[in-house]
Formats: C-alpha cells, structure tokens, sequence
C-alpha cells in the first residue's frame, strides 16, 4: 500500500483545548461565585453517578504542572476558557481579584514556555445569580457579558492575543433551555430560541471591546458544526435532514454571515422572533478574524413518519468504531464541514477548535496507556483537514479536545476524552500514546498516512 506525506502549511498552529468546569475545580475558593454547572451537578439526577466539577482536574492548583505537560507535548497553542463567577462571582459589579490574577498567572506561565494562550470568555458556566435574573432568555445577560469581557480583556488583553467570544452557542441555548440535559436545565422552546438570539448579540457586542482592550489581538466565535445526511432517499428524509441543519448549523451561521435568521427555520417553529429588536442583525455581524469548529460527528437523520423498510438506509460506515458517546467516526463530515464554510459562507480563517473522542482508556500494568482507537482518529481528522486545505480552504489551525480526561458535563467522568490520562483520585496525569504521537506530528509539522 503507498504512503503519503502530509505537511501542513508552516503557519499551522498546533494545540490541545480545556474548559473552565471541566478542569479546574476549587469551585467555592478565593470568592468564587456559583455557576449554573455548580447547581445543576449539586441537583439530584443530574449527572451519572451523582458527580460534579467541584475538584476535576484540579487544574486551579496543579496549572505550573499542567503546563509543563504541555511544553513536553510540543503545544504551541493553549485554548482555555475564564470562569465568569471567578472574576465577578454575581455576574455583574464587583471584581474578584483572585480570579483575575488566577488567569494572568496562568497566562504569564505559558508565555513563559512558549504556549500561545487562546482565551474563551464564556464555555457554559454563567453566574448563578444571572440565571436567577433570567439568564441568557433574558436581554439583560447581553451587557452584562459585555462588562465582563470588559474587565477579562482589560486585565489580559496587553499578552493574550487570541479571543474567543464564545463556545458553542447552540448548547448553551438549545441543550441548555430546550432539551434541560444542561445547566440550567430548562425545558422551553421560547427561552431557548430568546436565549440563542441573546448569545449572538452578546458576541456581536463583545467583538469591539475585545478590540478595544486588545487592539493588536484576534477575535472569533466558535461553534459546534454538524454535517447531516437523511437516512434514505425519500422525501421526508430529506425534508427532516433540511430542518436538522437550520436548527443546528443554520441558525447560527446566517445571522453571523449577515443573512439573518434562516426563514425557513422561523416560519417551523412558528413563534416569530419577539426577541429581535431594530439594529440586532447589524450588531451580530461585528467583523471578527476568525470562526472556531468544533467537529465530532455527523447526524444521520430519518423522518419519524417513514417505516425503517421503505428504503435502504444510510447506515453508519461499516467497520468504523463508535466511540463511547455513541458517536460515528465520520472524517469525512470535517471536510465537508469546512468546505461548507468556504464555500457557501466564505469565512476568511478557520481554527479546528475542538475535535477528539471519547475511548474506555485504562492505564496498564506497564504504566503506559495505549489508546490506538483515538489516535487513528484524531489522525484521520487531521488527514480530512488536509484535503480541505488542498482545495484552498483556509484552515489555520488544530485543537485536539481534549488535554486532559476531565468532567464530562452529564456524563460525570465516565468519557475519557484526554491525549492525557488523569486518575481522578490521585490526579497523577499520564499521557497517552496518542500525546506522545501527537508531540511528534507537532514536532515534524505533519504525518504519513496510507492511500488507498
């Protein structure tokens, strides 16, 4: 079988993405406020097995080590989200300077080693006590975010050069206030579509003072993309797969690319949009430098209403592996994801912000932690990526989700995400084989695949 050399343009930023919750833990020290993640995984029934953030990674103590993980795997590239309830604990008003001078540490520590950090404003964890105002359904939350960017970029934005408005709208929205498996765990299509709208202006709003506080630094979004195919080839299949797509992709995508809200999706869900006020469209569209794609797998979709039978399906790919979140390995949906985004949206730089999988990792008697299921998909990912930029997609850059194994939201910490292993009893972190791979694709700015 031949091989193939793949070398990735010289400019390509190699990296590795945390959050907040996920990893830092110390989730009532130094004034800390409440978030909603504190709430909701103190609520019975939450999250599997009754588990929380409250320790994690303990990163908030362990960070100087962290780091050096990294300097050992060759990151160039750090991305990191700021605990809103850390640096103003009720969301609005006073400042906690703990929290503040936790990050400028954290951020002076990977100048130091040479890690370019790239900072998230929001990755889900909103102050509780805005949440008791309202959260995101309410328009209050847009200048409230927009202080608080306000003081994160102020105390940061002289070193860090890298912006992120925020992580994911559509889950913080829709998983968030629709489906409630999220903090704050609402069940309510209006909220979630008031809350959707609230985070877009919120971004569009943010992007000046980012730039403002940080005048030769970039700015982006990032958002969860999801290529859908129908599960046959029957008209109610592919109906269904046009809605799936304005719900998740759509919806997001045009108003950012100036084209409002997909009217289609308004006319379906048949509550108008009594959130959208004059000059809204034209604040979502602040021009940023960048869009952030978290990819993981595609959707197949099938109509309720069609009888499994009635045509051959679209099956998941033979001999793929399904990861442990019952998720496709589908390397083709990236690169059909990024065409998209040239394409049709032509967004001017992409960052590959999130891409990984979750695998039942154990560390062997050995004391290595062999993981071949996710290092054969982060590098067929990567090959995906590649063929984008074949094709003149710009694709600048690549964060594989996640460092560490760390809190999985609803899933406690059964998902193993991690190219580092963590034991979350110790806390001794191990890197897996796929760390040690990915150093060296760091190191030699690319790999070789086989072709077929």
């Amino acid at each position: 079988m031949e091989k193939e050399q793949i070398i990735f343009p010289n400019d390509f930023v190699w990296g590795a993405a945390t959050s907040s919750y996920q990893i830092e833990g110390a989730w009532d020290k130094d004034d800390k406020g409440e978030s909603i993640w504190d709430r909701f995984s103190h609520t019975s029934g939450k999250v599997e097995n009754g588990e929380n953030g409250d320790t994690a990674c303990d990163h908030y103590y362990r960070w100087q080590d962290d780091i050096e993980i990294m300097r050992d795997l060759n990151l160039q590239a750090y991305r990191f989200s700021i605990s809103w309830p850390r640096v103003i604990p009720e969301g609005r008003g006073k400042v906690n300077q703990a929290g503040i001078d936790f990050y400028s540490r954290l951020v002076d520590g990977l100048l130091e080693a040479g890690i370019a950090p790239y900072v998230t404003l929001y990755h889900w964890d909103l102050p509780q006590m805005l949440e008791d105002q309202g959260g995101w359904p309410d328009r209050m939350i847009v200048d409230a975010f927009t202080a608080y960017a306000d003081v994160v970029t102020r105390a940061l934005g002289d070193r860090v050069k890298n912006w992120i408005t925020l992580n994911e709208p559509w889950v913080s929205a829709f998983v968030g206030y629709f489906e409630g498996r999220h903090a704050p765990g609402i069940q309510n299509i209006s909220a979630a579509l008031a809350a959707a709208h609230h985070l877009l202006l919120a971004h569009g709003q943010a992007v000046p003072v980012v730039r403002q506080n940080s005048p030769d630094g970039r700015v982006g979004i990032v958002l969860n993309l999801t290529p859908m195919d129908p599960a046959s080839s029957s008209i109610a299949d592919y109906k269904q797969t046009v809605w799936r797509d304005g719900f998740i992709n759509r919806w997001f995508l045009d108003p950012l690319a100036g084209r409002g809200y997909p009217q289609d999706m308004v006319e379906g869900h048949g509550l108008g949009l009594p959130f959208l006020k004059p000059g809204d469209y034209d604040t979502m569209i602040a021009p940023t430098d960048f869009l952030g794609v978290n990819y993981y797998t595609r959707k197949i979709i099938r109509a309720a209403d069609i009888p499994e039978e009635e045509n051959e399906p679209v099956a998941v790919m033979r001999g793929e592996p399904i990861t442990e979140m019952d998720w496709e390995v589908y390397p083709h949906g990236l690169y059909q994801t990024l065409g998209r985004l040239h394409f049709d949206y032509r967004i001017p730089e992409i960052l590959i912000t999130e891409n990984g999988a979750a695998f039942p990792d154990t560390v062997d008697p050995d004391g290595e932690v062999r993981d071949p299921l996710r290092l054969e998909y982060i590098k067929r990912h990567l090959a995906a990526a590649y063929r984008a930029i074949e094709i003149g997609v710009p694709v600048k850059g690549y964060f594989v989700w996640s460092l560490f194994d760390n809190f999985e939201w609803g899933f406690g910490y059964r998902p193993r995400f991690g190219i580092v292993h963590v034991d979350f009893g110790t806390q001794k972190r191990t890197p897996k084989h796929s760390a040690i791979w990915y150093r060296n694709i760091i190191e030699q700015n690319g790999f070789i695949v086989k072709k077929n």
